[in-house]
């Protein structure tokens, strides 16, 4: 055995251990059937935030439709929420992994992220075709006309309120794709979920369960319901035997069991993120604020309710699965995380109205 006969392009070849069929088989490059040469070499650089990196994973699925053989990395700074089986290499965002990637090659770069430190690594990486944003000038701009689009209705909120595209019709159109309903992808545990399943199940006795996220985080305050009408509505969806549960992480924890003491609703607590997906995967149907939660009942294919204020909603693509309810009359605080009137236009979105679509998305 000598080094010219390594397979190097090998999507087993790790480069500083043996790999998985050298360990489980005792096999080596000059008598294995397991080699799977690698294609193009694509990199996505999609950081943050939680929710916009899980649906950004549609162009996993698109990518490898075009090039089955494909080799993907990413580049992130949430790593857990990514498919491990559908991503040949994931590099969080530090300074090991900007200098690994800054001396490899790639056929593809994609930048999704309108950071400085992203444009700018765009614009240094070795690629042959780079989409997104980049850095020329000494400003952000864009890599190819394609995503002139996406940074001028970043740049101004009367174009942003005019777009009528999706994001990602947006993402693709920007990669030179065509979107067509490729469905967002998640690090799930099956295991863990049924485990939450038929906990939930034999909870529930069987009826139809509603997750409640009753928390949208601390960038956009404008978007929280009223506590009064979550309330109202958690004891209207017991009045029509459903088994509201009420959703969340640390910041909405003293909330929900403040929830849960005043309506006997069931609130499972807080967990970790890979069991959180499993309770939400659990439920039938999800309501949520613009929010994370959002992300991850679409990429877990969840019935939902989106309240929306303070975004443009068609930036919002359901998978024509949910509805979106907005108040009628309006929002003044377009991406504001302060309201500017004396009642927020939240208080415009009536718990009879969400009990209303309840029925409708479950055929009630």
């Amino acid at each position: 055995m000598n080094l010219k006969k390594i397979k190097f392009d090998c999507r087993h070849f790790y480069g500083h251990i043996p790999c998985k069929p050298n360990k489980n088989n005792s096999v080596d490059c000059s008598n294995c059937s397991y080699y799977d040469k690698t294609g193009k070499r694509i990199l996505i650089i999609k950081l943050g935030a939680m929710g916009d990196v899980i649906r950004t994973t549609p162009l996993i699925t698109k990518y490898k439709e075009i090039y089955p053989d494909a080799h993907i990395t990413w580049l992130t700074l949430f790593s857990d929420v990514l498919p491990k089986d559908k991503i040949d290499h994931v590099y969080k965002w530090n300074e090991t992994s900007l200098f690994i990637l800054n001396n490899k090659e790639f056929d593809i770069a994609i930048n999704l992220d309108k950071e400085e430190e992203a444009c700018i690594l765009l614009k240094n990486l070795k690629a042959k075709e780079k989409y997104g944003f980049i850095w020329k000038n000494n400003h952000i701009d864009a890599a190819t006309s394609a995503a002139e689009h996406k940074l001028i209705t970043g740049f101004f909120d009367n174009y942003s309120k005019e777009n009528t595209k999706n994001y990602l019709e947006e993402i693709f159109e920007i990669c030179h794709l065509k979107f067509n309903n490729e469905e967002y992808l998640l690090n799930f545990n099956n295991e863990s979920a049924e485990k939450w399943t038929a906990k939930l199940k034999d909870i529930s006795s069987g009826k139809t369960i509603i997750g409640l996220n009753t928390g949208c985080g601390e960038r956009w305050l404008t978007r929280l319901w009223t506590d009064e009408y979550w309330i109202e509505y958690i004891k209207l969806l017991q009045n029509n035997n459903f088994f509201p549960m009420v959703l969340g992480g640390p910041q909405e924890d003293e909330k929900n069991k403040m929830f849960s003491a005043e309506t006997d609703c069931y609130y499972p607590g807080t967990y970790s993120l890979e069991e959180f997906f499993a309770i939400t995967a659990a439920c039938d149907m999800i309501v949520t604020p613009v929010s994370m939660m959002m992300h991850i009942a679409t990429a877990l294919k969840k019935k939902m309710i989106l309240f929306n204020n303070i975004f443009n909603k068609n930036e919002f693509y359901l998978y024509n699965r949910g509805v979106i309810i907005e108040p009628e009359s309006g929002c003044d605080c377009f991406y504001g995380n302060t309201c500017k009137r004396d009642i927020s236009c939240m208080y415009d979105i009536k718990p009879e109205k969400v009990l209303e679509e309840t029925l409708k998305l479950l055929n009630r």
